[in-house]
């Protein structure tokens, strides 16, 4: 599953998370981020993989399907 622009974006506002602490978590600039985030360039599919992986462990959950969308992971009791 590849993550879109308005989901990362949606996510990071979900967890009230910056640009810039997801690109320290991701272990990539920020300007890669930024750029990924306005669709100016597609990033490296680990770069990706990276930036999911930093999201997800926020408590963010991707969804797909046919409307791809966010939602916060349910706690667990």
């Amino acid at each position: 599953m590849s993550i879109t622009p308005a989901q990362c974006r949606a996510a990071r506002g979900l967890v009230d998370m910056d640009q810039g602490t997801l690109a320290d978590g991701a272990m990539v600039t920020r300007g890669v981020i930024i750029d990924f985030e306005k669709g100016r360039r597609a990033t490296t599919r680990n770069n990706l993989a990276a930036i999911q992986r930093v999201l997800e462990e926020a408590g963010v959950e991707f969804t797909n399907g046919d409307a791809p969308g966010v939602r916060l992971r349910a706690k667990k009791r």
